[in-house]
């Protein structure tokens, strides 16, 4: 069962720190040669900064980890923002935190403090998210069920309505997390006095804000 955090989308921030400019961005990725693109494009946008700090993690064990202090003291800026990424278990994103110096000095500690006030700043943008395996279901059933179905669902906004399709019967198609599949298909056997058709289809890792799911193209 895959669970894990990401980003969303695209996300930029800016952070003014003792004069000095920090510039965040953050995407999301799923292989090595997206995040190599991505960092490159940073650095040939802000070929003039001080520091174009990168930084990614890929896979849904974390298995491809990368960070670059860039210039700067070593431990105080690809470390930092790794670090973050790993204690919140977010993967599949890269990160380029860029700098223009301002002419004051910031110390070691102070440069840790930027660089992650950065990071987590350019994650809010880009808005963290979980990755969880959801079942795919198809319940058919005839019209006279259905509204006590429907109802059902409401009353479980854990289970995410895909589409509703109506022929001579109703067939809904739901998403269900994986660890309460079992329990779904009990709950509505019993609702319907087994008076349903219950299809597994598929498996899907869907994305999930909150306890809302983002939806995309079926």
């Amino acid at each position: 069962m895959a669970h894990y955090k990401t980003v969303y989308q695209y996300g930029e921030s800016l952070d003014v720190i003792n004069k000095s400019r920090f510039i965040g961005y953050c995407k999301p990725i799923e292989t090595i040669e997206e995040a190599q693109e991505f960092i490159e494009t940073i650095k040939k946008k802000h070929w003039d900064a001080s520091h174009n700090v990168p930084v990614y993690i890929i896979g849904d064990h974390m298995q491809i980890q990368k960070a670059s202090d860039d210039g700067e003291p070593s431990g105080t800026a690809g470390v930092p923002i790794l670090n973050i990424l790993k204690n919140e278990n977010i993967t599949n994103v890269v990160i380029v935190i860029t700098r223009y110096f301002g002419g004051v000095k910031l110390g070691s500690g102070g440069l840790v403090r930027a660089y992650s006030q950065s990071a987590k700043r350019v994650l809010e943008a880009s808005q963290i998210i979980e990755m969880e395996s959801y079942e795919w279901f198809d319940v058919t059933m005839s019209y006279t069920l259905h509204g006590k179905f429907q109802n059902f669902l409401m009353q479980h906004p854990e289970y995410f309505i895909i589409e509703t399709n109506y022929t001579d019967q109703v067939c809904t198609s739901v998403y269900v997390h994986l660890s309460k599949k079992e329990n779904f298909e009990k709950e509505v056997i019993n609702m319907t006095n087994d008076q349903c058709h219950i299809k597994s289809v598929k498996e899907a890792l869907l994305k999930i804000s909150g306890n809302t799911w983002i939806k995309e193209e079926v």
